[in-house]
Parts: structure tokens; sequence; C-alpha cells
């Protein structure tokens, strides 16, 4: 991974309070994983950023090596790499992740 992606990986999640590192893009994911996930954010009505690895190929090798967590989808919430998929139902299910959305300020249009 050059210096470059590293730096422009931690600037996107420095700047966002939500980064979903995904397979496509929320309109047209391109992988169950990916679209589970968005699914998830848009029906808690969260506003987050996407990026689509399949677009960068250093992107998508970099962000694995970020954090070394071998797939992909990848969520970063307020900075901090919070997990994929599987990680997020989970939250999801059990109230979890809106309840840590809510205490990190960000804004849910289903309450």
């Amino acid at each position: 991974m050059t210096e470059t992606t590293q730096s422009r990986i931690e600037k996107n999640v420095k700047d966002n309070d939500i980064v979903i590192y995904m397979k496509g893009t929320p309109t047209f994911p391109q992988c169950g994983f990916s679209s589970t996930v968005v699914q998830i954010f848009d029906y808690l009505g969260a506003q987050y950023t996407s990026v689509n690895v399949l677009d960068d190929p250093e992107i998508r090798q970099g962000v694995k090596d970020f954090n070394n967590w071998p797939t992909v989808p990848q969520i970063f919430i307020k900075g901090e790499f919070v997990g994929g998929c599987d990680i997020m139902r989970e939250m999801f299910e059990t109230g979890e992740l809106k309840s840590l959305l809510t205490d990190k300020g960000i804004s849910l249009a289903s309450g």
C-alpha cells in the first residue's frame, strides 16, 4: 500500500461520519454483503459516504491493509473501524448500531 493510498483512506475516514468501503455503489451494489450494509444504513436513515473499491485496485487492497481486515465491505463510524457486514447485521438486529450512531451524534431519519 502506498503512503498516498493510506493517506487517502485516512482523510476519507476522518472527514466523514460514516464511510462504507464497498463493492459497487449504494444504488447498484456488486455483492450481497455490500447490499446488506447499504440497506441497514438506509433503513436507519443515516447519511453515509461510500467508496466503490472496484473502481480503484489500490483502494481495494489498501483498505484491507489499513485495518488488517481481509474483506469488503468495511464500515467506519466517526473515524473508527467498526467491522464488516456480519458485524453490522448483528449490531443492527440487537439495536446496538442505532445506539452507537446516536451516541456519536449522528442523526437518523428513522428517529
